[in-house]
């Protein structure tokens, strides 16, 4: 794929693909590898190393001998806990 270079402020600058964007999820502020050698450079998205939690699984996981909040598992979402 060729890109071109625009001038920004004092660097030069070049937009990064949607579709690599989007098949490795990243966002404006995700930090990606930038690796120089001789005239090649890689950019490569670092691989998501923390496990996702949900609440629901989190609570199947209780033990039965815990206490437990009447009408906990009904109540409306507030958050990311249902993502």
């Amino acid at each position: 794929m060729l890109q071109s270079l625009r001038r920004a402020g004092g660097s030069l600058v070049m937009t990064v693909p949607k579709a690599f964007i989007e098949q490795n999820k990243l966002h404006e502020g995700s930090k990606v590898n930038l690796m120089l050698d001789g005239e090649h450079m890689t950019i490569t998205a670092p691989k998501p190393n923390r496990k996702h939690y949900n609440i629901k699984d989190l609570m199947a996981e209780m033990p039965d001998g815990l206490p437990r909040v009447e009408g906990w598992d009904e109540m409306q979402s507030v958050g990311l806990e249902a993502a």
